[in-house]
């Protein structure tokens, strides 16, 4: 007979600490490559360069460039592949991901040239990545649930419906997973009230499997407003206003089949003592998280001779208002060795249309860009970018100003400062057809002493322990270009290779997920 236990949990007043851990909030505030066929196909080296509706909103010194009006619409077909070591996921995305204009305007005076403005909407980054993998394990998320709830001193009696009735979830102040694993009869106790997990971690005799599975969908947009100008046609300046909205939603699911499992002995019935047993259970978390956010960028384009360009940009963080809805519900199969007695049970929490807002606040890294562009001659073009990007300066905190000061902490303890280096070139064949090509890379965001299997110090939410982060990430990109008269039409294929690392808990050996995404990229645009 089998034991089967459900639980649900639904967003409310009482998250408290499920939105800010430090890889939720970085992965919030990421950007990837995103924007025109021509800027993504010389793998947004555009600093210096300008003159791309796209490319004013990473240097809105570009936006200078312009002596005429601009417009242009850019569509995708995306590839998405995700493997980890024994499976394989791939999906296929269309959308639209670039739309701008910018108005020029001449200005009949010898210094000051032009006065230019824009609109865009760039969707600079999309969360559409599914994932899923197993392994063999000793050890159990469970142990680590009991380790935090011993850390935090709390009692069987804090985690007890009894105590709180229907509304546990939202009254106590204990971590969620600590209640949901308690209530699902996954921890055991020890005679002095502390909680210890399935795994026995003393004798090593417990041993099993744990599977994974992640579907993220969700994405980033911006929209800009720039203005800029035109000094003696050699210094290009920009202002940009952004307004952000963010939309992300997670499915996650964490389940573990143990052999030889530490199981309460409801023979002996003493509160603590335990046998050894089969344990098959699951965890599995829903998220949605909206935002709405605001920024600023400041850029220039300098340009001394006609071959050289020398482009630098600063952008503000972007400064979100969010609100975020959880859902967990776990599930269990439970038997005792040589017994083939189960006790049958369910169990919900959670009241019906009782759906409190969690809202909080982010402000993301700020970033500085250096770029040098060389035109050799009239067919030709080089452009280099650098970027740094401030990951450990990222702040957190609730709606009504005050800072989150452990989350902070463990982000400026956890977290270092991302670089990312672009390269791209463009050669025109003839007058009307021109070939480009580039490469950019990213370093991780994450210290090398946080990213080893063992680390037990990681800053998690307290419904869902699962955290991951990029190590590398990089573009490989090429693209042509075709114009006639006032028209143009751009295409692009963009390659990302990206090496990611799983984590189900902290502490736990997690495994490695890479992406090898595709991407087709068309622009259609007009000059007039």
């Amino acid at each position: 007979m089998k034991k089967i236990f459900i639980a649900f949990l639904l967003g409310g007043a009482a998250l408290m600490a499920n939105a800010q851990a430090t890889f939720d909030v970085l992965k919030m505030s990421e950007t990837e490559l995103s924007g025109t066929s021509r800027y993504m196909s010389m793998a947004g080296a555009f600093g210096a360069l300008g003159g791309d509706v796209s490319a004013i909103s990473q240097n809105p010194g570009g936006i200078g460039v312009y002596r005429s009006s601009d417009i242009s619409a850019t569509m995708n077909l995306n590839f998405l592949s995700t493997k980890t070591a024994d499976d394989k996921l791939s999906d296929t995305k269309f959308w639209f991901n670039n739309v701008g204009y910018v108005g020029s305007m001449k200005i009949d005076n010898d210094f000051f040239r032009y006065f230019n403005w824009g609109f865009s909407f760039n969707r600079i980054n999309s969360y559409q990545r599914r994932y899923q993998g197993g392994y063999n394990t000793g050890h159990s998320i469970t142990n680590k649930i009991a380790d935090n709830l011993n850390a935090g001193n709390w009692l069987g009696q804090d985690l007890s419906a009894n105590m709180y009735g229907d509304n546990i979830f939202y009254e106590s102040n204990a971590p969620w997973l600590g209640i949901l694993a308690y209530q699902s009869f996954l921890l055991n106790c020890n005679s002095d009230g502390s909680f210890k997990g399935l795994a026995n971690q003393a004798n090593y005799y417990t041993s099993g499997v744990a599977n994974f599975y992640v579907d993220e969908r969700g994405h980033t947009d911006e929209y800009n407003i720039t203005l800029g100008g035109n000094f003696k046609n050699t210094v290009f300046w920009g202002l940009n206003f952004g307004i952000t909205d963010l939309r992300f939603d997670s499915y996650q699911y964490y389940g573990e089949d143990l052999d030889n499992a530490e199981i309460y002995d409801y023979n002996v019935n003493d509160g603590n003592s335990t046998t050894k047993g089969y344990a098959g259970f699951d965890f599995q978390s829903y998220q949605e998280t909206r935002g709405t956010g605001y920024n600023f960028k400041f850029g220039v384009i300098v340009k001394p001779i006609n071959q050289l360009r020398i482009g630098a940009a600063f952008h503000t963080p972007t400064y979100y208002d969010m609100k975020d809805l959880y859902k967990v519900q776990s599930g269990f199969d439970l038997q005792a060795n040589g017994d083939d007695q189960m006790y049958q049970g369910t169990y919900e929490t959670g009241v019906e249309g009782y759906y409190d807002e969690y809202r909080y606040t982010i402000k993301t890294p700020w970033k500085f860009m250096g770029s040098l562009a060389v035109v050799p001659t009239s067919k030709g073009l080089i452009s280099f970018d650098y970027e740094y990007v401030g990951a450990n300066t990222m702040r957190c905190g609730d709606e009504g100003g005050y800072n989150y000061a452990d989350t902070e902490y463990k982000i400026k303890d956890q977290l270092q400062a991302q670089h990312t280096v672009r390269v791209g070139a463009e050669y025109r064949v003839t007058p009307n057809v021109s070939l480009r090509a580039g490469y950019a890379y990213q370093t991780s965001p994450v210290k090398d002493e946080v990213k080893g299997v063992a680390n037990d110090d990681v800053d998690v939410v307290t419904s869902n322990y699962m955290y991951q982060y990029d190590k590398n990430n990089q573009y490989i990109t090429c693209g042509l270009g075709y114009r006639y008269k006032k028209f143009y039409l751009d295409a692009a294929y963009v390659h990302q290779n990206r090496t990611s690392q799983y984590h189900a808990y902290p502490g736990e050996q997690g495994e490695e997920v890479k992406d090898n995404n595709n991407k087709i990229s068309l622009t259609l645009g007009f000059r007039f």
